[in-house]
């Protein structure tokens, strides 16, 4: 399939991934990058003479294709598993361990919740198991199920931070169907619904998670020389303003609105995030385009901080949850040292702090200053640090997490099945079935296999 030409437009981890599926099955592929650099939220940054991860900082091992690829890419002997991974949440005063045996917050027991909860709390919460009611059935926000099945303070405490985590949502906004697809669906009891959940997980001896010893943000750079090995290439700097169909394919239009420039492919993935992907296919897949354009994000900043190890508190822990009805800037801290052994380097700390949620647009128009600021607050007052950071960097990832909202399900079905009608053409990235890094990987590996079988059809007429 060497003579067939594809493009790909987006350079994060679904669009590198796709390409580089695509190149070792001898197709002639294109990158398009409009930054500077390719891997998107992967990306790692100095603070303290130590290497980290400015976004994504691990991935879930018990799920296999982060995992198969960095053992392809020739990366195992780079995997590091965490040091520890008990977490906690700030709740009713002090940091509290988050309870065992949880789905994304909903428990599967409620007698695991005391101490994050009062009694009276965990009892309106165990009222799950003989409140009457019907099973889910259609799509249904996460907070409004919840809180009829285990009461406010479940969600407030532990659900939304949760999301607030992953997808820098809200409970009450986010889909119970995209967000929990693991949840059953048929059990009237979300306790019952948990503990199936929980049983039905995969059960491994293997760590939930795990990274790269110079950070996660050298997968990109590693994917990329698989890309190029293959005989692929990648043109950063480089903006695809349009799309078009052609009589034998797809041309696509790239550069500056000065001087334009276009290549005529055969097949063309979009792995750009939900705002973009709707523009480019506005003009050949208005509805999937329409559908596309509806899917908001949030925005979000990582603050990370290197303090002297002897300032560094709460070692014994990864990090924990700050829920919004605190009204702390600060929602998650992750405790990087702490967690990564990597990282627990001579007489230097790392921690970092999230900020940001959907909606929550006050606090990210802060300076970088009065960020760090607030982080330095957050780590010496909660978290048992003391002193000043000597070291500090703050990243802004602007539109990063896609909003999974009430009916996202049936949204991506729609936008799939407009674009399987049009031969040559997938989509891929986090706006579809998954935000996490696997996820990811599955969504471009799945877009390069669409393509492939186009171009093996096309051949074999």
């Amino acid at each position: 399939m060497r003579r067939a030409a594809v493009v790909v437009v987006g350079g994060g981890v679904a669009g590198l991934v796709a390409a580089n599926a695509l190149a070792r099955e001898g197709v002639s592929v294109t990158l398009f990058e409009a930054s500077r650099e390719v891997g998107g939220k992967l990306r790692t940054t100095e603070v303290g003479g130590i290497t980290v991860d400015e976004g994504a900082e691990a991935f879930l091992v018990r799920r296999p294709e982060a995992l198969d690829l960095v053992n392809e890419l020739g990366l195992a002997a780079e995997q590091v598993v965490p040091r520890t991974t008990k977490a906690a949440v700030w709740s009713r005063g002090e940091l509290r361990p988050m309870p065992e045996r949880t789905v994304m917050g909903l428990p599967s027991d409620a007698s695991t919740l005391r101490g994050v909860l009062s009694s009276a709390e965990v009892a309106r919460a165990g009222a799950d198991s003989w409140l009457p009611g019907r099973p889910p059935g259609e799509d249904i926000a996460v907070g409004a199920w919840a809180r009829k099945r285990f009461g406010s303070a479940v969600v407030d405490r532990l659900i939304d931070p949760m999301l607030g985590g992953v997808y820098a949502g809200r409970a009450d906004e986010l889909s119970l169907a995209a967000t929990l697809p693991q949840l059953p669906r048929d059990e009237r009891s979300g306790l019952a619904a948990a503990r199936r959940a929980v049983a039905a997980a995969p059960s491994s001896d293997l760590p939930i998670f795990a990274t790269l010893r110079n950070g996660l943000g050298t997968l990109p750079g590693a994917l990329l020389a698989s890309l190029s090995s293959n005989g692929g290439r990648a043109a950063t700097g480089w903006t695809v303003r349009d799309i078009e169909r052609t009589t034998t394919g797809w041309r696509v239009i790239y550069g500056a609105t000065n001087a334009e420039r276009a290549i005529d492919v055969v097949g063309v993935v979009v792995a750009t995030p939900a705002s973009a992907a709707g523009k480019l296919l506005a003009n050949v897949a208005a509805a999937a385009a329409a559908e596309l354009s509806a899917i908001e994000s949030a925005s979000l900043a990582i603050v990370t901080t290197a303090w002297r190890a002897e300032d560094a508190g709460n070692a014994g822990m990864s990090g924990y949850l700050v829920p919004s009805t605190y009204g702390r800037p600060v929602k998650a801290v992750t405790l990087s040292s702490a967690k990564w052994p990597h990282l627990s380097v001579g007489d230097v700390a790392v921690a970092r702090c999230s900020f940001g949620r959907y909606g929550d647009t006050a606090v990210l128009q802060r300076d970088d200053a009065e960020l760090v600021k607030d982080a330095a607050a957050e780590l010496t007052t909660y978290a048992g640090f003391s002193g000043t950071p000597i070291d500090a960097s703050v990243s802004r990832w602007g539109g990063a997490l896609p909003q999974y909202a009430v009916g996202h399900v049936e949204r991506v079905l729609r936008i799939r099945s407009g674009v399987a009608i049009l031969p040559g053409l997938a989509v891929c990235g986090a706006t579809y079935e998954g935000v996490g890094v696997p996820a990811c990987i599955a969504s471009g590996q799945r877009a390069a296999s669409q393509i492939v079988t186009y171009i093996k059809s096309l051949e074999s007429r």
